[in-house]
């Protein structure tokens, strides 16, 4: 194994068995270096730009955000990540910033979302998968709110569970979320959640 080979290596060694293609450019390595780890079986590509040791088991929630740097998880599959919910998403939700092509994301089975550019970042985080990888994701009082808006078509059980799983954490925010129902327009659909569990 020559000195790229053995820097890539140790790139995914400290990054839980997980090294990126973008990773490797930044070090100035050659991407011909990554191939070479392939083809000896050192390295298993599982997604465009993404490799990992065939020790490592693969995380699709952090694969997906590689893929799709602009996208932040949200709605259903942030309320999985900030355990909020015992449901494990089918399909995972992501938003994009307006005017994002999301076509791509669309085939990898993502449910695609857009936010216009003001609202975009509001309430962005992040939080770590079930494997220990840290994704971009909403904050639980944002997701709460976007859950909470006319075109999300969430199970109203769900939305329950959410609510009485968010009053009963600590590192509750009511002040936060009050102020992201005004900005997100959803302060009459939010005020009975509140009333029945505060």
């Amino acid at each position: 194994m020559n000195y790229y080979e053995q820097t890539i290596m140790e790139m995914a060694n400290a990054n839980q068995g997980l090294v990126t293609s973008l990773q490797v450019t930044q070090k100035n390595i050659p991407q011909l270096y990554l191939k070479r780890l392939v083809d000896k079986n050192l390295l298993e590509k599982v997604d465009r730009g993404i490799y990992i040791c065939p020790t490592t088991f693969e995380d699709e929630i952090f694969n997906l955000q590689n893929r799709f740097t602009k996208g932040i998880f949200s709605h259903e599959t942030a309320l999985f990540l900030l355990d909020l919910t015992d449901r494990t998403p089918i399909r995972y939700t992501m938003t994009f910033p307006a005017g994002y092509n999301a076509t791509t994301a669309k085939t990898k089975n993502i449910i695609a979302c857009f936010s216009i550019k003001d609202r975009y970042e509001v309430g962005l985080t992040t939080l770590p998968t079930p494997n220990g990888f840290n994704v971009r994701a909403y904050n639980a009082e944002r997701t709460l709110c976007d859950l909470l808006q006319k075109r999300s078509h969430t199970d109203i059980q769900l939305l329950i569970e959410a609510f009485k799983r968010y009053i009963q954490k600590s590192q509750k925010d009511i002040p936060l979320l009050s102020k992201y129902a005004q900005l997100f327009q959803v302060e009459k659909r939010l005020r009975p959640y509140l009333e029945v569990l505060i």
